[in-house]
């Protein structure tokens, strides 16, 4: 069983989805929601070996953590995401590795 990291993508212009909605996907994955996350701010800043600058093309919007067997699990458990009824909204699901 791995952790799995979805950040979360709302799109221009989208609300993301209700505080209901976001519960209810988060009661469907049960126990292997470890950490619901948290939403952003806005004005992400990307630091670089130039400096820093802000976030532009497709700012993250959140984060959550999540157990899976596999990529495979992890990304269809991302596909009942509020976020996929938005316009523009998308989830990035990365494994964690153990250090």
């Amino acid at each position: 069983m791995g952790k799995y990291v979805y950040i979360y993508y709302a799109g221009a212009g989208s609300d993301g989805g209700n505080a209901e909605e976001w519960g209810a996907w988060f009661g469907k994955l049960g126990d292997k929601l470890v950490d619901g996350g948290n939403p952003f701010n806005d004005g992400g800043q990307a630091v670089h070996a130039g400096g820093v600058m802000p976030v532009k093309d497709k700012p993250a919007t959140g984060y959550s953590i999540v157990t899976a067997n596999s990529m495979d699990e992890a990304t269809e458990l991302a596909k009942g995401c509020p976020l996929m009824s938005a316009k523009d909204g998308a989830v990035c699901v990365y494994e964690a590795l153990a250090m």
